[in-house]
C-alpha cells in the first residue's frame, strides 16, 4: 500500500502532474491518462512501463 505521504509528493514524469491512486495495483495522471503500475508496493514510474486510457 501507498502511504498518503507518499502518495502526496509523486508526480507524473511525463507531465509533471500529480498521480492519484487506481485501487491497489495503480498510479493514475488525470492530465496525460498515463496509468503505472505499482508492484510489491513500489510505484513503477517508468515512461514505457506506462499504459494509456483511452477515454
Amino acid at each position: 500500500m501507498i502511504s498518503p505521504d507518499l502518495l502526496e509528493i509523486l508526480a507524473c514524469p511525463v507531465c509533471r502532474k500529480p498521480l492519484v491512486l487506481r485501487g491497489d495495483e495503480a498510479l493514475k495522471c488525470n492530465e496525460c491518462k498515463r496509468v503505472y503500475p505499482i508492484r510489491n508496493d513500489i510505484p513503477i514510474l517508468l515512461e514505457h512501463e506506462a499504459t494509456i486510457e483511452q477515454f
